[in-house]
């Protein structure tokens, strides 16, 4: 982000002018950004099949608060992938992939080392 520091989310009420390290990688506009610019994107959908693990998951929750996930490597009893994702009391692995709108798609391989 320092490197690159126009190309992420400024929303006014972070009141930023440069890199905070103690809580921007955890904002998910700022980890939308990044897989956008490092990962593949791929189109929202409501089709389970196109979802897998390790896919990262944006969404649009009420009120317009921005929230993640990962797609994880276990399925619902109806097939669709569950997500391990924290809303606030902790990590959890839930069948919440289509509870909310769905804003990003991404899947990511970091680079070859």
């Amino acid at each position: 982000m320092r490197a690159n520091w126009r190309a992420y989310p400024h929303p006014a009420q972070w009141k930023l002018k440069r890199p905070d390290t103690n809580i921007d990688h955890r904002r998910a506009p700022n980890l939308a950004t990044f897989f956008q610019r490092h990962g593949t994107t791929i189109a929202p959908a409501k089709d389970p099949q196109r979802f897998a693990p390790g896919d990262l998951v944006v969404w649009e929750l009420p009120y317009g608060l921005p929230h993640i996930g990962i797609v994880a490597d276990r399925k619902s009893p109806a097939g669709t992938p569950l997500v391990i994702h924290n809303i606030g009391s902790g990590t959890k692995m839930e069948d919440v992939l289509f509870a909310f709108k769905i804003t990003g798609h991404y899947r990511y391989a970091p680079p070859a080392r």
